[in-house]
C-alpha cells in the first residue's frame, strides 16, 4: 500500500510541473512572437519601465523615442516587455466645457471637505466627548 501511495504522489508532482512549464513556454512563444512584430510606430514599455515609441528595427535592436521629437534610446529587443496604448490626451479645458458639465464640476468641487489638521495638540480642546459629565 505505501508503495502505491507513493506512486500516486509522484505522479501527481510530475503532472503538476509538466502544467506549469506548458504555460511557462506557452507565455515565452507569445512574448517572442510579440517582439518580433515589432514595427516602427508601435508603444512599448521595456523591462526597466521606460515608455516610448518604436522608432526602428534592426535585426535584435529596437531604436525607441521617449519623448515627441525628443532622445531616441537603443534596446535590445529581449529588453521590450509590451506594447501599451498610446497616450490620448484630453484636449477639453475646464473653461470649454458645456454648461451643464461646467455646473456638475463646480458641485463636484464643491463637494470634496477640506480638512484642517493642525501641527500640534495645543489647539485642541483638553475635554472629550466622552469624558463630559453626564448632564441628565
Amino acid at each position: 500500500m505505501g508503495n502505491l501511495s507513493f506512486l500516486i504522489i509522484l505522479i501527481i508532482a510530475f503532472g503538476a510541473l509538466w502544467l506549469m512549464s506548458s504555460r511557462t513556454r506557452k507565455q515565452q512563444r507569445a512574448a517572442s512572437e510579440f517582439r518580433n512584430n515589432l514595427v516602427a510606430g508601435d508603444e512599448v514599455m521595456t523591462g526597466s519601465g521606460l515608455f516610448g515609441t518604436v522608432v526602428d528595427v534592426e535585426d535584435d535592436v529596437i531604436t525607441l523615442e521617449t519623448s515627441p521629437g525628443g532622445a531616441q534610446t537603443r534596446w535590445i529587443r529581449a529588453a521590450i516587455a509590451k506594447r501599451v496604448d498610446p497616450v490620448v490626451e484630453d484636449t477639453t479645458a475646464d473653461d470649454e466645457l458645456e454648461p451643464a458639465d461646467a455646473e456638475a464640476d463646480r458641485l463636484t468641487r464643491a463637494d470634496d471637505e477640506v480638512i484642517d489638521v493642525p501641527d500640534d495638540l495645543s489647539s485642541l480642546s483638553d475635554v472629550r466627548k466622552d469624558d463630559e459629565p453626564d448632564t441628565k
